[in-house]
């Protein structure tokens, strides 16, 4: 009987908490949020909004979105499901794309035959974009010691669906002309070099406003404004 009891109690404490975890993400989601695709190539505002509806909460989608994102035309509400999804839904409560939080504040959901998208913050996601911005240019990849070892050149020119075109300058350190960068793009505070072979290079920004490539190294390799 007392083990019954335990368990019931127990039971009654986790969706107590279950609750409370969907209650604080629900009111953490009210605002305006950027639904885009993974390269923000494609983007759409949605206002999250406090009021309910027979269908979930109220939203709003900036008129442009349906032109951008034509499946956003069947968004009328959004809800929380479980505990961590956001539910962009039609009017019968169907998903029209289920969205997990994979970082703060940063969500990921996939539509078949489409791939993924992100929702995050309109403030951060606007600030991610100036940083994009900044980084179009000319860079040169420095060894630890400082000896520059290649020059780049990063555009803003599409080469696919999420990726930039991305040029070498010549009489590049064989490391990185054998590894021949053609792309790149930033990813979740990464910045991603890809080459036609389909290999990648990681970037983080460090201490110093400076990229460092990751996993770190002995003799690390950064790259740098020129």
């Amino acid at each position: 009987m007392q083990l019954a009891l335990a368990l019931a109690g127990a039971m009654l404490i986790g969706a107590s908490a279950h609750a409370q975890d969907a209650a604080a993400l629900k009111k953490n989601m009210i605002g305006q949020w950027e639904l885009s695709t993974t390269d923000r190539s494609k983007t759409c505002v949605v206002t999250l909004k406090p009021e309910s509806t027979q269908q979930g909460s109220k939203l709003e989608l900036e008129p442009d979105c349906a032109k951008v994102l034509p499946f956003t035309k069947d968004i009328v509400a959004w809800n929380i499901k479980g505990l961590d999804i956001v539910r962009l839904q039609t009017p019968a409560g169907e998903a029209v794309i289920d969205l997990t939080e994979v970082e703060s504040g940063i969500f990921e959901g996939i539509r078949s035959g489409e791939g993924v998208y992100i929702l995050q913050n309109l403030a951060a996601a606007r600030s991610l974009s100036k940083t994009m911005d900044a980084m179009i240019g000319d860079w040169s990849i420095v060894r630890g010691n400082g000896r520059a070892i290649c020059g780049l050149t990063l555009t803003n020119n599409e080469a696919g669906p999420e990726n930039f075109q991305l040029f070498l300058k010549p009489r590049c350190d064989p490391l990185v002309a054998n590894f021949k960068p053609t792309q790149w793009r930033l990813e979740r505070g990464e910045l991603l070099m890809f080459s036609a072979s389909g290999e990648t290079w990681h970037f983080e920004a460090d201490d110093n406003a400076q990229w460092r490539r990751m996993p770190d190294m002995a003799d690390p390799l950064l790259l740098l404004r020129q």
